[in-house]
């Protein structure tokens, strides 16, 4: 436990992507970015697909970056990325087309189509998978619909960070963590949900096995390394390989009393459970049930978190103001407006003219229309710190436990302006911390998997002896209560949009 280790984490998110080098000295692990790079949607033909190729290219030259840094072969390399989106084979273990974004408009409205042939109830029991419309099994049905000629070509499906570990090991296998952000894994069984995939018409074929975290693999391939510059094998290890599962495994001190957020793009609001939670109160939250780096359950909600900000920064970078992270900041704290909106309603989930968007959202609900940019930018902070609110008060119902402190990750975490107002909006302690968790959840995965580390509670401990977390106290203010009141109306307007649309 006391060798010292180099692990390479490839941590790929849905707006930038990095390769990461961490490094264990056998007290403590240290990150250093290798190379940083956009990452997106790509618009083609009316539909919205990921640039795997490009991500590959982009991973490589992070491996390529690690040579000419340090000259020697890593002890590992890992790779965590987002949920539900995949990529599938064919039987010579060729990709078949560019796999598609999350956001494409294929799955709209596919879910009352397949909750017609079986019930969500139904499949909520076997997956515990809170119902989103960018879900895998969403996307797999909309092709079943259209018979999508894929399918018939299709060997094995593989999971965004499986397909790159595919490329760099050969071997084909979804990880436990993103199987479970399909809607089509049982929790409880802890196998694929033949039952219901077998009503939809989804082939059981596609699936190959479902490995732990921290299994090792094979070396990475020949070429591979070559084209890199290695000489030396570099194991390829599964990590927990959905970013969230990875982050949450790099927070220290998490007990029954902590919740965390993982916020970014998205926010994933939760706790660690023994078991999964699949109870009807469960279901009308719309919670959802996602596998742990340690085989534990996830209890938690999906939340669009700092997404509806950053396509307010495009639309207004498109319009020629170049808009900073500390300008909207700024902006959003001179501002006095107070009207709110609720991050998940569907008419916000647009790729163009956000602001628009939320000022019609404004307008149709008869609050004061945000005109200013500090003005958007509050409407956004303050209601998705209200979204945090109701999620935490939803998660002590469901749980039974008093949720004190909230554990804040991810690129959020930098954001001090969105942790006091959340400290304030939620009247609990937020601690900041570690920015890059998913990275670091990542390499104490290798760590553990290669021998350098005994658990996940060692590598957490090793982990707060690594970083420096920042605490926010609340400030109680009678005005959150009146705000809180007047936002779970908007949630229920919400509900009553969802069901007509």
């Amino acid at each position: 436990m006391s060798r010292h280790a180099k692990f390479v984490a490839a941590d790929l998110g849905a707006s930038n992507g990095r390769v990461m080098v961490g490094q264990w000295d056998g007290n403590r692990f240290s990150l250093e970015e290798l190379h940083r790079f956009p990452n997106g949607a790509i618009s083609a033909e009316e539909g919205l697909y990921w640039d795997v190729l490009g991500i590959w290219g982009h991973l490589q030259e992070g491996m390529t970056k690690y040579r000419a840094r340090f000259g020697d072969s890593p002890d590992g390399i890992g790779v965590d990325a987002w949920g539900v989106d995949f990529g599938l084979l064919d039987k010579c273990g060729r990709l078949i087309g560019n796999p598609f974004h999350y956001r494409d408009r294929r799955t709209q409205g596919v879910p009352a189509h397949l909750f017609a042939t079986v019930a969500e109830r139904e499949v909520f029991t076997a997956t515990g998978t809170q119902t989103m419309e960018i879900n895998t099994l969403f996307q797999l049905y909309s092709m079943v619909q259209k018979k999508d000629v894929q399918l018939a070509w299709a060997d094995k499906l593989l999971m965004i960070p499986d397909l790159f570990l595919y490329f760099l090991s050969g071997e084909k296998n979804v990880e436990y963590t993103a199987a479970t952000t399909t809607q089509m894994y049982s929790l409880t069984e802890r196998t694929w949900a033949e039952r219901v995939l077998k009503k939809v018409g989804i082939s059981t074929a596609l699936f190959p096995k479902v490995i732990s975290p921290g299994t090792v693999l094979a070396p990475v391939r020949l070429d591979v390394l070559r084209h890199c510059g290695f000489e030396k094998p570099i194991p390829a290890i599964a990590v927990a390989s959905h970013d969230t599962a990875s982050a949450v495994a790099a927070i220290p001190n998490m007990d029954a009393s902590s919740a965390f957020i993982s916020s970014g793009t998205w926010s994933l609001i939760g706790v660690e459970a023994a078991e999964p939670n699949t109870s009807d109160e469960a279901m009308r939250l719309n919670f959802t049930n996602e596998g742990g780096a340690d085989g534990a359950v996830l209890l938690l909600k999906n939340i669009t978190g700092l997404w509806t900000l950053h396509q307010c920064m495009h639309h207004w970078k498109l319009r020629g103001q170049d808009i900073q992270w500390i300008d909207i900041i700024r902006a959003a704290s001179a501002a006095k407006v107070r009207s709110l909106f609720d991050p998940d309603d569907g008419r916000l989930q647009v790729q163009s003219d956000m602001p628009a968007a939320i000022q019609s959202y404004c307008r149709g609900t008869r609050q004061a229309v945000p005109e200013t940019i500090g003005e958007i930018a509050r409407c956004a902070f303050e209601s998705l710190s209200l979204k945090y609110r109701s999620a935490l008060e939803s998660l002590e119902l469901l749980t039974g436990r008093d949720l004190r402190i909230l554990r804040v990750v991810g690129g959020g975490c930098l954001n001090t302006f969105l942790c006091q107002m959340t400290a304030d909006a939620c009247n609990r302690l937020v601690v900041a911390g570690p920015v890059e968790a998913s990275a670091l959840g990542n390499v104490m995965l290798q760590a553990i998997a290669t021998g350098h580390l005994r658990d996940i509670q060692t590598g957490r401990a090793a982990i707060a002896a690594s970083v420096e977390c920042v605490s926010y106290e609340p400030r109680p203010s009678a005005a959150w209560d009146e705000a809180s009141a007047k936002f779970k109306c908007l949630e229920s307007r919400l509900d009553a949009y969802t069901l007509k649309h």
